[in-house]
């Protein structure tokens, strides 16, 4: 994480959470509700997003802070992998998105590949665990973990649905645009390198 006010930010955001949570009194509450609007406050001076925004998706969860998991299918086929043009940014991404309750991480990688990309697949191995604030852009106000499984594809085709606009399978020299909030060159070049690999320990923060 490169930008201090958003690591103080994060950190402030999580005793906020934590003390609404587990605090007894309404002494306490007040206190730990002024740390979160602080936390909202910093975010909104260094963003310029809107206050309500922050709260939505930053400040709007109860109980312990924990990490979110993002999981990302990774398809290759004849040195090609399989990207989605997502809805949202207009840019290009590795099938994928957050983990469900009551589900696997295999289970996700197979759901989210059928979902947004029409691939059937078969789950065969973690290629790496990483913190996306280390390798992703732009910095984000929570923790993910980042989930890159390796699949074998059964078969392939694209429906319409609500979040992709296309798919298809690039060569590593001619990927197009990517959505790098969702993955990054350095991280398709390691899919690339592990599908190339029998012996790949899979890579982990």
């Amino acid at each position: 994480m490169n930008n201090s006010w958003l690591k103080w930010a994060t950190e402030l955001q999580s005793i906020a959470q934590a003390g609404l949570t587990f605090c007894e009194n309404d002494y306490d509450r007040d206190r730990y509700e002024k740390i979160r609007n602080i936390s909202i406050d910093i975010l909104h001076k260094y963003t310029d997003i809107d206050h309500s925004k922050i709260r939505e998706i930053f400040a709007s969860e109860t109980g312990y802070q924990t990490p979110k998991v993002d999981i990302r299918a990774v398809i290759i086929k004849e040195d090609k992998i399989l990207m989605i043009h997502e809805k949202i940014d207009g840019k290009w991404s590795l099938p994928g998105g957050w983990a469900d309750v009551n589900t696997s991480v295999a289970e996700s990688a197979v759901r989210e590949s059928y979902e947004e990309a029409g691939a059937r697949v078969k789950p065969t191995r973690i290629i790496a665990v990483q913190l996306a604030n280390r390798h992703n852009n732009p910095d984000l106000p929570f923790t993910i973990y980042k989930i890159f499984v390796e699949c074998d594809m059964i078969d392939h085709s694209f429906r319409e649905n609500i979040e992709t606009l296309d798919a298809g399978f690039f060569l590593l020299d001619s990927l197009p645009p990517l959505s790098t909030e969702r993955n990054t060159r350095s991280q398709i070049e390691m899919c690339f390198k592990a599908k190339k690999s029998r012996v790949f320990e899979a890579i982990f923060d």
